[in-house]
């Protein structure tokens, strides 16, 4: 059975490759950087729950990725109001797609864990 959630923060961090890329090749190191961490640790959050080692931990596990989610957003909201800076709203777009599936992962497992 196809894990929406994994594809989805696969196919998110490799676009976040290829534009941190992009602004290494405009010299913006450090938000490039910062934004590469960021938005591939939803990811990288998003996998390691799937072996976790119990409901609050799978939780926890999500809670840290959107707290991820969080600080990604403030990178590309600043990527996205700089001048100098390759178009960006592609990314939010995945972002948002993402953030609305752990969203409801995390509400979901509460309701169910509660029970």
């Amino acid at each position: 059975m196809e894990n929406v959630i994994l594809n989805k923060t696969i196919t998110f961090s490799i676009e976040i490759i290829k534009y941190v890329e992009l602004l290494e090749e405009r010299k913006k190191f450090v938000i490039a950087n910062q934004l590469l961490k960021s938005a591939t640790s939803i990811g990288a959050n998003v996998h390691e729950a799937q072996n976790a080692e119990s409901k609050a931990d799978f939780i926890h596990k999500f809670k840290i990725a959107a707290k991820e989610i969080e600080e990604t957003k403030y990178w590309l909201v600043l990527c996205k109001n700089s001048n100098s800076y390759p178009e960006c709203q592609y990314l939010e777009v995945l972002l948002f797609e993402i953030e609305k599936i752990i969203t409801k992962i995390i509400s979901t497992s509460k309701t169910t864990s509660s029970n």
